[in-house]
């Protein structure tokens, strides 16, 4: 079983209330179909996740803006520094540093998906 981050899932009615600016890419976990949990009172998605817990591997990485080698990249990332994966896409995954971000893609053999019966 995967750990899962802790949140709060918000309770009402959730719906844009008002019009809001749309973040550049590789800032906040928004996209179009999906967004992180502690986005929901403020962006709307078709979808919202709870993260789950997962660290990058020996090795520094960056994010990437899109899934794939020659995007352009975002965010640089630490050796063993903790992210919030949000979405699995084959070989690609989709994480951030927290929700407010900064976010991105990252190739999936970069990372440790932490589990209650140790790394994935």
């Amino acid at each position: 079983m995967s750990i899962t981050t802790s949140y709060d899932v918000p309770s009402g009615e959730l719906g844009l209330k008002r019009a809001v600016t749309r973040p550049a890419p590789g800032t906040l976990p928004l996209r179009g179909d999906l967004a992180h949990i502690a986005l929901a009172d403020r962006y709307l998605a078709a979808h919202y996740v709870v993260p789950i817990a997962a660290t990058v591997r020996a090795q520094s990485t960056a994010f990437r803006l899109q899934p794939r080698e020659d995007a352009e990249l975002g965010a640089l990332l630490d050796a063993g520094q903790p992210i919030e994966l949000l979405d699995l896409l084959g070989d690609w995954c989709w994480a951030a540093i927290g929700p407010e971000g900064p976010s991105g893609y990252l190739e999936r053999n970069m990372i440790e998906i932490e589990n209650s019966d140790g790394p994935l």
